[in-house]
């Protein structure tokens, strides 16, 4: 969210730079509205400010007169209520600006790539795609979803469950021990203020999964990442300045309803209903966003590198990052079977806009300010587990397993 003194110094600015986020910022409608809302508080102050000296007169005919104020006060306040609701229906739904090293395009055209690491296999064979590999040792299994709860959805059994476990431990193992992030095991299920402090909410409703409570006036929703409650862990604070800066980690399922994404990757595990993920979260002050950015991305990169798969980086254009984010790098990993390289983890600085949305503030010597968050996919599972099992596969149909994966496989060299 946008500090709305800034854009009415500065609505020209916003104009330019939401364009270069495909977001039509109506100035006209907003200075109506921004206006007729002020307007209502200026009167109704006035009339509280009348009322005020007319309580400190003893004369009885003022009491009819601070009668007939106080109502007006009252009519005033309604219609502030409904001015104020439809000034945030606008600025909630504004995206965060792009930093000004961001590409400027429409979408992922504008992308740029920065990076290639890694060596891509040769294969002596054709390489076969996770879902032939998981069928045909009967460890994956999509038949059984379908009836348990329909299509995106999978089973996982034996070894390839052993090893979705085994990504996940040994990911939160780098993550804590080498890099000092702080692992939390947290709800699946949040309010609707989490959601709406994140970003999710409004603008995104129909992606999320709404859970129904009998007798609840509070709305709850499943997480579509780890991302909405680890930033929500410094809602409505106060930080003190020595604190910062604060890192988490933490494995969850996530939950999507992928609307507007029929049609895309149908077949197979690359875009699920549900599936779990390994979630970096930092909340920094403003001068260290850039650098945190940098480290974070660096932390997920890790992970392929000690598991030997090739990857590439990427700078998304201002058209194509996500709604809260000013500056976002994809991770994309090399899938054989596709014969490209698929994203992986998204790594995003979000400036002051989610903070703004939460009231997450430091405490300095120069006063409060907002915190800035960032968050980082380090990585999704099971698309690192695609990406492990097509890349590390054989011709005789096993799996060979990274040595730095072996003890969490009970020591197995192939599957």
């Amino acid at each position: 969210m946008h500090d709305i003194k800034d854009i009415r110094k500065n609505l020209e600015k916003y104009k330019k730079k939401l364009i270069e986020r495909n977001f039509d910022f109506k100035i006209n409608l907003f200075e109506t509205l921004d206006a007729n809302n002020r307007r209502l508080i200026n009167n109704k102050e006035k009339l509280e400010q009348e009322k005020k000296i007319l309580s400190k007169s003893k004369d009885k005919a003022n009491f009819e007169k601070s009668k007939k104020i106080s109502e007006e006060i009252s009519k005033l306040s309604d219609q502030q209520i409904i001015a104020q609701k439809k000034l945030n229906e606008l600025l909630y739904v504004i995206p965060n600006l792009a930093a000004d090293n961001v590409p400027i395009g429409k979408d992922e055209k504008s992308n740029k790539l920065i990076e290639k690491f890694g060596k891509i296999k040769k294969f002596s064979f054709d390489p076969k795609s996770h879902t032939e590999i998981g069928l045909n040792k009967k460890e994956i299994d999509f038949e059984t979803s379908i009836k348990l709860s329909g299509s995106r959805f999978v089973v996982l059994k034996n070894r390839i469950a052993l090893l979705e476990r085994a990504l996940i431990n040994f990911m939160l193992d780098v993550h804590t021990t080498e890099f000092g992030y702080t692992e939390i095991s947290p709800p699946l299920i949040v309010n609707e203020e989490v959601m709406f402090g994140t970003g999710q909410l409004p603008k995104f409703e129909e992606d999320q999964f709404e859970i129904k409570f009998e007798n609840s006036n509070q709305r709850k929703f499943l997480i579509p990442t780890a991302e909405v409650v680890l930033t929500n862990l410094v809602r409505e604070s106060i930080i003190n300045e020595d604190h910062l800066p604060l890192r988490f980690v933490s494995s969850t399922p996530c939950f999507r309803k992928e609307a507007g994404s029929y049609g895309k990757d149908t077949k197979g595990m690359m875009r699920q209903h549900q599936f779990y993920k390994v979630e970096l979260v930092s909340v920094v002050e403003p001068k260290d966003s850039n650098s945190e950015l940098d480290r974070m991305l660096n932390c997920a990169k890790k992970i392929l590198d000690k598991l030997e798969i090739p990857y590439q980086i990427i700078l998304l254009s201002s058209g194509d990052m996500g709604f809260s984010a000013e500056k976002t790098f994809d991770i994309e990993a090399w899938i054989p079977s596709e014969g490209k390289y698929r994203e992986i983890s998204s790594c995003s600085s979000c400036g002051s806009f989610q903070a703004r949305r939460m009231g997450a503030k430091y405490k300095s010597k120069n006063g409060n300010d907002f915190v800035c968050t960032l968050n980082g996919s380090g990585l999704a599972v099971g698309r690192l587990l695609i990406a492990l099992l097509e890349n590390n596969q054989n011709k005789d149909g096993t799996v060979s397993i990274p040595n730095v994966l072996k003890k969490y496989m009970n020591n197995l060299d192939k599957i």
